[in-house]
């Protein structure tokens, strides 16, 4: 199942549009969600506050935004199964809770202060370290199809999960896949050789995968650089830029790491956060 967070902004109709088409891709049914957070104004359940915006309005709101949401899936992607949830609590409490039982989760990268505030406010900020599933942040700037999606990979087995999705999303989508793997070279040792090295690494890596997809164009990029900077160069000929996340905290990851966190902020395309599961958390199926 492919989740979409909705608050009615321009950003979360692009999200909703990239959720039907990866639901159409994958045969998954698409939930879209939307959350009914009335922390901010003191509202009650019978409708009563402190002078704020009123408990019916809220409840009004969030239907309509979720009409709208399921029109466009449905013009979008009509055999696409839809449902929705109009949720009480906070976005990110509920889309953490929904992650528990999606292979994806989907966001606008800024909102109306619901789902996605600023680019990395306090919900698109959270998410993608709390998921247990890919998380993808959608920008609504319409670009031309690249044909291309590209993921960071470095030398620890963390890498993985992200691997995975970006070979997965490569193969529905019948585009090619560059890896970046990016590094600052230690000055004493012989630039050659490290890159030889790296290299190495980054094939090991690949290994697997390109066993298992023989027919992906897949190309290997090794650059003296750092990661961000890499991957957001590469981010403006790809549709999707595919990073992972070391999570860590009580949920998982109380924060982005420094290189998913930069991706976000600078990638010109949308970007998938991957989390790579905790050791001392038994996996689950998402």
């Amino acid at each position: 199942m492919i989740v979409v967070g909705v608050d009615g902004s321009m950003t979360a109709r692009a999200a909703v549009d990239w959720a039907a088409a990866d639901a159409f891709r994958a045969h998954l049914p698409l939930r879209i969600v939307h959350a009914v957070d009335r922390s901010p104004y003191q509202v009650d359940r019978s409708g009563g506050s402190g002078g704020g915006i009123g408990g019916d309005t809220l409840v009004r709101e969030g239907q309509r935004v979720l009409r709208e949401a399921v029109a466009l899936a449905r013009e979008r992607q009509p055999s696409v199964e839809v449902t929705t949830r109009d949720l009480e609590g906070s976005p990110v409490a509920v889309l953490r809770e929904q992650a528990e039982r999606a292979d994806e989760i989907v966001l606008g990268s800024r909102g109306l202060g619901g789902f996605a505030g600023t680019l990395l406010g306090s919900v698109s900020a959270q998410v993608p370290g709390q998921a247990r599933c890919p998380v993808v942040v959608v920008r609504d700037e319409r670009r031309p199809r690249q044909g291309r999606i590209v993921a960071g990979v470095d030398d620890s087995p963390t890498s993985e999960p992200a691997l995975a999705y970006a070979f997965q999303q490569a193969d529905l989508r019948g585009s090619a896949l560059q890896v970046v793997h990016a590094f600052a070279p230690e000055i004493a040792r012989d630039l050659d050789e490290v890159r030889a090295d790296r290299h190495r690494v980054v094939q090991k890596r690949l290994r697997a995968f390109r066993e298992r997809y023989p027919h992906l164009e897949v190309e290997e990029t090794v650059r003296f650089a750092h990661p961000v900077d890499a991957l957001t160069a590469a981010s403006a000929e790809a549709d999707l830029v595919v990073v992972g996340s070391h999570g860590r905290g009580p949920f998982g990851a109380a924060v982005l790491g420094s290189v998913s966190r930069g991706v976000l902020h600078h990638a010109r395309c949308t970007v998938a956060v991957v989390r790579a599961p905790r050791a001392d958390v038994p996996a689950q199926r998402t």
